[in-house]
């Protein structure tokens, strides 16, 4: 079992920047791809970002490319993903998610074996 524990969400202006931060409580932490998804209202949950146990391996959503980039700590079983350039779209409850694999594309493909919570992010114009 995988417990993920999201931070930092909150209330930002257009353009502004939010660093979210995800804490997994596994001891296995680098067979496991991360990610973020988030889910607006009235709006499918989609995939923002995803990356390997290097950190070599990232994927992006093409709508945050070149303004969100994902890290994780290996060492402290974290996952971070730095918004920067935010827009009003981008609003929405921001998820962590974790999947067993080292393959690149199953996160956004097939989707995480364990979310967390979420952590509302808001982006006034």
């Amino acid at each position: 079992q995988v417990r993920l524990v999201e931070s930092g969400g909150g209330l930002v202006q257009a353009g502004g920047s939010l660093r979210l931060s995800c804490a997994a409580s596994v001891s296995t932490f680098r067979n496991y791809f991360m990610g973020w998804f988030r889910q607006a209202p009235g709006k499918e949950r989609e995939f923002v970002a995803s990356i390997g146990w290097s950190g070599g391996s990232t994927d992006y959503l093409d709508s945050v490319k070149g303004r969100f980039v994902i890290f994780r700590d290996n060492a402290l079983n974290t996952v971070d993903l730095q918004m920067n350039g935010l827009k009003p779209e981008d609003t929405a409850l921001y998820y962590c998610a974790a999947r067993f694999t080292k393959l690149r594309n199953e996160m956004r493909e097939n989707g995480p074996d364990y979310w967390g919570q979420g952590t509302q992010v808001t982006v006034s114009s």
